[in-house]
């Protein structure tokens, strides 16, 4: 089994205002409500490629009750922690005319010590040998921010396949519990290394480094550039991005962890996990919200 961890997970309001003005009235041209979080998406990809999962987290009040119930429209499986104070947050993402974004994250509510260790024992009566966990995103600053590190201790991560995709410092703190794969982007590669990387052998370089602390395989997405990946048996694949225009970049990371674990687990092959990963990283990049697996299929194709 799968299972995707997202300990604040959103319904996302995307709305287009096309002049916006601060201090008056505006009124959108397009709004869209969807369920949101890594690990969600994640789950909302996996299933629509036929790959059974369970989505895990916390979630509160009337936007918690959203959530699962769009998670149960779109046939996911869920197993969250019900808070019994405040509510789970809300995303705004507005866009203006050029198709600028803005973002304003809510906080989600507040989680204790107690419902911690409730997640962390709910976690471990369920995981078992050969399972797949992800975990993505960041910790809400309710939560000890060593959370990951304190779930990696309790598993057994030669058995239990680990995948870890979140911000700098959260990952490099996971690096000594050996994860089966991390997945920064470009931007979060070179944040771990205090640089920007552009040169493909500094890119490997810094992956390979990234091998040297821990993990066993990294997959670096570049958005329009594609993807690297370089695996525990020292090969290096890398592939340019399929042809497509640029639409919405949100969720295409996800997405690609997701077709990752598709490609991979069909025929336990790095090979047929990177290029189901590129090719649902793209096809979610070229369309709003995240792509369906006959969208995916379809931009595998050209590959």
């Amino acid at each position: 089994m799968i299972y995707t961890v997202t300990f604040n997970p959103s319904l996302d309001y995307s709305i287009r205002i096309d002049n916006f003005q601060t201090g008056t009235l505006n009124r959108t041209s397009y709004e869209e409500v969807r369920v949101g979080g890594k690990g969600i998406n994640v789950s909302i990809v996996l299933n629509d490629l036929g790959i059974e999962n369970v989505a895990l987290g916390f979630v509160a009040g009337f936007t918690g009750e959203q959530i699962e119930a769009g998670m149960r429209q779109l046939g996911c499986s869920t197993n969250f922690i019900h808070l019994p104070t405040g509510f789970s947050r809300i995303n705004v993402k507005l866009a203006d005319a050029s198709e600028q974004v803005t973002e304003m994250n809510g906080m989600g509510p507040a989680v204790s010590a107690e419902e911690c260790e409730q997640f962390m024992m709910r976690l471990q009566r369920m995981l078992k040998s050969g399972d797949t966990l992800v975990l993505s995103g960041s910790i809400p600053n309710s939560m000890p921010q060593d959370m990951y590190e304190r779930i990696l201790e309790t598993i057994d991560t030669d058995h239990i396949r680990v995948i870890v995709d979140t911000s700098s410092n959260l990952l490099r703190h996971t690096l000594p519990f050996r994860p089966f794969m991390i997945k920064p982007n470009l931007i979060e590669l070179g944040e771990l290394f205090g640089r920007s990387l552009v040169e493909y052998d500094d890119i490997v370089g810094c992956a390979k480094h990234l091998q040297e602390e821990g993990a066993r395989n990294v997959l670096v997405s570049m958005g329009g550039e594609g993807a690297i990946l370089v695996t525990e048996e020292g090969q290096v694949f890398s592939a340019p991005a399929p042809s497509g225009n640029l639409v919405d970049a949100i969720g295409a990371g996800d997405s690609m962890v997701a077709g990752f674990l598709a490609g991979y687990l069909e025929r336990s092959s790095m090979v047929d996990g990177f290029s189901r990963g590129l090719a649902a990283g793209s096809a979610t990049a070229y369309k709003h919200g995240l792509a369906t697996g006959e969208e995916i299929a379809a931009v595998a194709q050209r590959m």
